[in-house]
């Protein structure tokens, strides 16, 4: 696999109070792992492009991304392409229309989290919803991203395929982001682009394109893509 290999979904301590990841600690295990990219996805805030570009001149190594990680009325929003928090954007729509008039790219994080679990949904009062990609797919958050993050660090492997299913049915673009907050698990999962990427805007094209895929084994020197063949133990499609 010839293009950039990105963690689209990852906190530091630059950013994200929850985490503990240094962003040179980010860095260093990137090289170490062939990681070759990160979408920078602090919660509801953007690196400024002072500590971006420090970032870039230390670590030549490694694209980089600013990305943000947007809490919307329809759950986290993982987005490409805004160089700033913008006020209102916690209504999913008009993060929508805020990406959309900046070109950018937005993905919905974990969409399946807990939802295996009907204690999720009984604690709000609420009835679990069918598990079946046909019934999931008919979520409002669907009709606002471009991509769907079909693997997740977080979830669970049924949450992940789940995601994977829902994707495909309704040809949004997969990406995967290892939700690192630690030196534990960056590039567990990633995106693999078709091609080197040199620029934010080449990455949203790309994005915009299709052409990438959801990868997984990277730490372990072992990168595949994730299928819909790679159906979980106990699963059916």
């Amino acid at each position: 696999m010839t293009g950039t290999i990105v963690d689209m979904h990852i906190h530091t301590t630059n950013g994200a109070s929850d985490s503990q990841l240094r962003p040179e600690e980010m860095a260093e295990i990137a090289k170490r792992i062939g990681l070759t990219g990160v979408n920078v996805t602090e919660h509801d805030r953007v690196w400024d492009r002072y500590t971006a570009d420090a970032f870039r001149r230390e670590n030549p190594h490694v694209f980089l991304s600013p990305g943000m990680e947007v809490s919307t009325d329809m759950g986290h929003i993982i987005v490409v392409g805004l160089k700033e928090y913008v006020g209102g954007i916690r209504k999913c729509a008009e993060l929508r229309r805020v990406v959309d008039s900046v070109g950018g790219f937005m993905s919905v994080a974990h969409p399946f989290r807990h939802f295996f679990d009907p204690v999720t949904f009984t604690r709000q009062g609420k009835q679990p919803p069918e598990m079946t990609p046909e019934n999931l797919a008919k979520m409002p958050v669907f009709e606002y991203v471009h991509g769907i993050e079909v693997l997740n660090g977080a979830n669970t492997m049924r949450e992940n395929y789940m995601a994977l299913q829902v994707c495909h049915m309704l040809s949004k673009v997969p990406t995967g982001g290892s939700d690192a907050h630690s030196t534990s698990g960056v590039g567990y999962y990633c995106t693999v682009f078709d091609r080197q990427l040199s620029s934010v805007e080449e990455m949203i094209q790309e994005l915009h394109a299709g052409h990438v895929q959801p990868g997984r084994g990277l730490p372990e020197g072992k990168l595949s893509i994730f299928t819909l063949d790679d159906v979980p133990e106990g699963i059916s499609r």
